[in-house]
């Protein structure tokens, strides 16, 4: 699917004339692909978790946030595609706009696909996302290591809502703590705090 199209769900949610959000052009910089978790102060403070696929971001909503403890399972719930630079948006969305709310980038950085078929052969990861289950190595300032994201069920017909969990591999740079307090958390771009990135906007 071309580029324009992939984003159009995207770009038919917002008005650009009110939100700073990026529309997005598509290009593609850097060798390996990259992955963003940013938190999101919207009507429910959740975490959104994107991977750089093909020339979009694939994207699911975390409420709980990843966590490095492979015990935890974080259910993670499909949104629409977003444009590559949304990676480095931080601010805040306006109020009537959707998603209205404060943004921050709480960790970026690469990932390396790991996705492999029973015979332990390499498979396309926007293919292993169309199976269900992909595998990959995040290399960020604060997640690193492997995780598996594994659809448990589908949005057939769409008579209900798709839905996946997010797991950390056991052994891997494997932790015992989860994400942290979104109220709390500092940006990994600003160092800054959702409430001060809503405070430095205000004031503008």
């Amino acid at each position: 699917m071309a580029e324009r199209d992939r984003l159009r769900e995207y770009r038919g949610k917002r008005d650009f004339g009110r939100t700073g959000e990026p529309r997005g052009s598509g290009e593609s910089a850097g060798d390996r692909p990259r992955f963003v978790v940013q938190i999101h102060d919207a009507s429910t403070m959740h975490f959104d978790f994107r991977l750089q696929v093909d020339d979009v971001l694939k994207s699911w909503s975390i409420p709980k946030g990843p966590s490095a403890d492979p015990k935890d399972k974080r259910l993670a719930v499909p949104t629409e595609d977003h444009p590559l630079e949304y990676e480095e948006f931080e601010g805040v969305i306006p109020r009537g706009e959707y998603g209205g709310g404060t943004v921050i980038v709480w960790d970026h950085g690469t990932y390396e696909p790991l996705s492999h078929d029973r015979k332990g052969r390499p498979v396309d990861f926007a293919e292993s996302l169309e199976r269900g289950h992909a595998t990959f190595r995040l290399s960020g300032s604060k997640l690193r290591g492997e995780y598996a994201l594994t659809r448990f069920r589908s949005d057939q017909g769409g008579d209900g809502e798709e839905a996946w969990l997010l797991v950390k591999r056991a052994g891997d740079r494997a932790r015992t703590h989860g994400a942290p307090d979104p109220r709390r958390a500092r940006s990994a771009m600003s160092g800054r705090t959702l409430s001060q990135v809503a405070s430095d906007t205000a004031g503008k």
